[in-house]
Formats: structure tokens, sequence, C-alpha cells
């Protein structure tokens, strides 16, 4: 074997696998766990657990998950830094529905 096929075929072998590692654009847990946390908040309205003013407050806020979401996404590729970053805010952002949907205001 000639070493330019030795070069092209390890450059192919390289360029295939280098995605793998850099991550990829798919977020389907953080996907999933976006459409739980709106459904949470249009459960609280159902109930009576969340006012007007607090489901817009919570909504507001999963609307600022999905927009560094999509800003991670726009290069093509979501870094473990950037899942983390948007982990930790979903996090944050659960607790805040649960406090608001047990705190003592009803609609």
């Amino acid at each position: 074997m000639s070493y330019s096929r030795i070069f092209a075929v390890t450059g192919l072998a390289l360029a295939l696998s280098t995605p793998a590692f850099a991550g990829s654009a798919d977020t389907p847990v953080i996907d999933k766990r976006q459409a739980a946390q709106e459904q949470r908040i249009d459960q609280g309205i159902a109930s009576g657990q969340l006012t007007e003013r607090e489901a817009a407050r919570l909504d507001r806020r999963q609307d600022r998950i999905d927009n560094m979401e999509n800003r991670a996404k726009s290069d093509g590729v979501v870094t473990n830094k950037e899942r983390a970053r948007i982990h930790h805010a979903q996090d944050v952002e659960s607790r805040k529905i649960y406090r608001e949907k047990h705190d003592r205001q009803h609609r």
C-alpha cells in the first residue's frame, strides 16, 4: 500500500470520527425536559396552583432556556460545557416551578 493511500485512509477515518468527539447539535434530553417543564406550568395554570403572573414569569424563563439551547446549537455542535449550563438552568427553573406551584397564591 502506498503512503498516499495510507494518508488518505487515515485522513478519512479522522474526519469521520471528529464529530463524535466534538459533540453534536442533538439535544433530545434537553428538549424532553423543556417539554415536561412547560407541561408542569400548563398544569399549574389549569389547576389554579399558578397565577397568571407567575405562569407568565415561568414561561419567560423557559424561553430564556430555549434561547440558550438555540445559541448553543447555532454552530452545529453543543459542547459538554454548554449542555452543563443548560442542565443547570433547567434545574434552577424546575425548583422555581415547584416553589411557585406550592406557595399559597392561587388564582
